[in-house]
């Protein structure tokens, strides 16, 4: 019995640790498609990261240390339902770019 629950358990943990690591993947995958999506829907023109971009908004090299990757993606769709007077205009993003952009955002600390 003992041995069936730790080949279960060893199995279970083998299957984790590939899903965690197919799920860091797709993460960084998509964090690089929302890298160039920063650039080609322009948010640098009045954003910065790091060093690229124009100091007129929020400067986003740290918001993935004070906002979640789903608040963000929120934020994404349409910033004024979540704050009515930000200068942010909605741009039109499919989902995909979206949850793109959210997890680019996300990863900058």
């Amino acid at each position: 019995m003992i041995r069936r629950v730790l080949a279960l358990g060893g199995g279970m943990l083998l299957l984790l640790v590939v899903a965690c690591a197919a799920w860091t993947q797709d993460n960084e995958t998509l964090a690089r498609r929302g890298s160039q999506l920063f650039i080609d829907q322009g948010c640098h023109g009045c954003h910065t990261v790091g060093k690229v971009g124009t100091p007129i908004a929020t400067d986003l090299s740290q918001i993935g240390a004070r906002s979640r990757e789903v608040d963000l993606a929120t934020w994404l769709r349409d910033p004024s339902v979540q704050k009515p007077t930000a200068h942010m205009p909605r741009i039109e993003l499919t989902e995909a770019e979206i949850r793109a952009l959210a997890a680019y955002l996300a990863s900058l600390h």
